[in-house]
């Protein structure tokens, strides 16, 4: 992939790089006359922390979930691991690689950590489930993440704090072999502990070679964890670059306006 500059989407990687994991060209999707998505482009590479910013009705949850097989895009196409993909339905996503951790974190409250990990995908064996062999690969999942703060696998999720819940989301999607997180707010509701556990536990996602992409309104977190900040502008994607070549101003420029003239400061420069 050729070096981003501010506002540029990269078309096609060189000779000898790598393609991102995902891409995505010309996706657009409409509701009746409304159009939620026009013509979007967008990398999200393996190992970094993608941003996506937008006003509210920018289209971010659209596309979230045209990616993870929810919607269907009217138009476009999505290349995965450089391979042209259609992906139809959620199953076919997660088959992918592909998992979504939603802003309601979709946590059963009645059931511990290890049932809720494992709904719907219990392992068994002959006498009925394989109550250890879950516990073992919970337990793994969330020492492999730093998740340090949960008394045991077998605590009910009622139980758990907001951070706690969000990370037991995280690990959920970690464990069914994902390659690419995406993440609906994580840090929405939470306190400034819990969002200092949750940021941390996405940068290690991304430090372990795992796409991340975050949706969120939060700035802050946006600056402080990711790599990459994509802006959607009533349903266009009008910027893409790295976080480092940007600031907050020009995100809620860009977030308001579709364009930003302003340019980052050098540290130390005065204003």
């Amino acid at each position: 992939m050729t070096s981003e500059q501010p506002g540029a989407v990269p078309d096609h990687p060189g000779p000898d790089e790598e393609p991102p994991l995902l891409r995505l060209r010309g996706v657009s999707k409409h509701f009746g006359p409304v159009r939620a998505l026009t013509g979007v482009d967008l990398d999200i590479p393996a190992g970094k922390v993608t941003a996506l910013a937008g006003d509210n009705g920018a289209g971010k949850s659209v596309l979230i979930k045209c990616i993870s097989g929810i919607h269907a895009p009217d138009s476009g196409q999505m290349w995965w691991e450089g391979a042209p993909v259609h992906v139809r339905t959620p199953s076919e996503a997660a088959a992918l690689g592909i998992q979504t951790v939603y802003q309601d974190l979709a946590l059963c409250d009645n059931l511990d950590i290890v049932q809720n990990m494992f709904l719907g995908r219990e392992r068994l064996r002959r006498t009925g489930l394989d109550e250890v062999s879950m516990e073992n690969a919970a337990r793994e999942t969330l020492t492999s993440l730093a998740v340090t703060t949960v008394r045991s696998v077998r605590q009910r999720v009622a139980s758990l704090s907001g951070g706690q819940r969000q990370s037991v989301a995280i690990a959920k999607a970690v464990l069914w072999n994902s390659k690419l997180v995406i993440m609906d707010e994580p840090t929405a509701a939470l306190g400034v502990a819990q969002t200092t556990m949750v940021l941390d536990l996405v940068r290690r996602l991304a430090d372990r070679g795992h796409a991340v992409m975050i949706v969120s309104h939060n700035l802050n977190d946006v600056f402080q964890v990711a790599d990459r900040i994509a802006v959607l502008h009533l349903g266009r994607m009008v910027d893409v670059r790295p976080t480092a070549d940007s600031d907050r101003q020009i995100v809620v420029d860009l977030m308001t306006t579709g364009e930003s003239t302003r340019v980052v400061r050098e540290p130390g420069r005065p204003v």
